[in-house]
């Protein structure tokens, strides 16, 4: 990403929620609120370029569909842009909620993002601290469509605002309000790929250094395959050229092996896997439309000792 500019794939992520939230069903991950912190003229920008640029997904549904684009839209966005951040955000959330039965007093979303958590749970502004990590050019993007969109920051809602990749150290949780002997519960969406396999797991060993027994930590990974699968119209090939076109090129792919070796150095267990195959049994079944998990990506909930 460029210095000083919010991130576009927050804002395609962003797009892809709302998209869903206003014209699928059934629903996998409901964000209601996403459509307010994209303008009209962002969201019919995105459109246009998405429908354009079919011939780069497609050949064959740019030909079926070419007197139809909202179609061509539906099968973009359904195919290529929303299936992990639909089902990797209902994972992490419905840990979560667990999680908060079990305890846990502050959450930590890493890469946030334009993430709307704290709005659509305004009910958890008493019972839980929440803190978004980010870059500074991204939460002041987010903060002006919040404040666009008359939506108040609450109390129990912190940005800090650090490219964790580089200088990120727990105490700069700790001096947002961050308290270390709280049990806590972190999310990593959609950021493991574009780090080096070293700066994950300095990362994850810096997160866990202080916190309590049973914080734990949700996150999505490529698996070794990134690199060489084409996945469903080659969707997964278009993944990484469009991350790298966009300036945030994908650095890292695990083994599973690769992945428990880390999480252990760090204190970590894995308590729940999701493979491609699992995602699309838990959140993508008896669908009718193009929706499905995509290949090479897995999802991963671990908890420290």
């Amino acid at each position: 990403m460029k210095k000083n500019e919010s991130s576009l794939t927050s804002l395609i992520s962003a797009f892809g929620r709302a998209y869903h939230s206003k014209y699928d069903t059934p629903k996998i991950f409901d964000d209601f609120i996403a459509k307010d912190l994209i303008t009209q003229k962002e969201f019919e920008d995105i459109r246009e370029n998405m429908i354009k640029g079919i011939q780069f997904f497609n050949h064959e549904i740019a030909l079926k569909f070419q007197d139809n684009p909202d179609e061509i839209l539906k099968w973009i966005t359904q195919v290529q842009l929303s299936p992990t951040p639909l089902a990797r955000a209902a994972f992490c959330e419905n840990i979560l909620f667990h999680e908060i039965v079990l305890g846990v007093k502050q959450y930590v979303i890493l890469g946030a993002g334009l993430d709307t958590f704290c709005f659509r749970n305004q009910e958890l502004n008493d019972s839980l601290e929440i803190f978004e990590v980010d870059y500074p050019a991204t939460q002041e993007f987010k903060k002006k469509r919040l404040a666009n969109s008359n939506y108040q920051l609450p109390d129990n809602l912190h940005f800090v605002s650090i490219d964790f990749t580089k200088d990120f150290t727990l105490q700069t949780l700790v001096e947002e309000g961050f308290m270390p002997n709280k049990k806590t519960f972190f999310s990593l969406l959609g950021v493991s790929y574009y780090l080096t396999k070293e700066e994950n797991a300095k990362l994850i060993k810096e997160l866990f250094t202080k916190v309590p027994s049973g914080s734990s930590i949700v996150f999505d990974y490529a698996d070794d395959n990134l690199f060489e699968a084409k996945g469903m119209s080659n969707r997964v090939q278009n993944m990484v050229q469009m991350a790298s076109a966009s300036g945030e090129p994908m650095r890292s792919c695990f083994t599973y092996d690769e992945m428990e070796r880390m999480l252990e150095n760090s204190g970590l267990l894995i308590y729940e896997h999701l493979s491609p195959d699992a995602i699309n049994n838990q959140f993508f079944g008896d669908r009718s439309d193009y929706l499905s998990a995509f290949e090479t990506i897995h999802y991963i909930h671990a908890v420290k000792k």
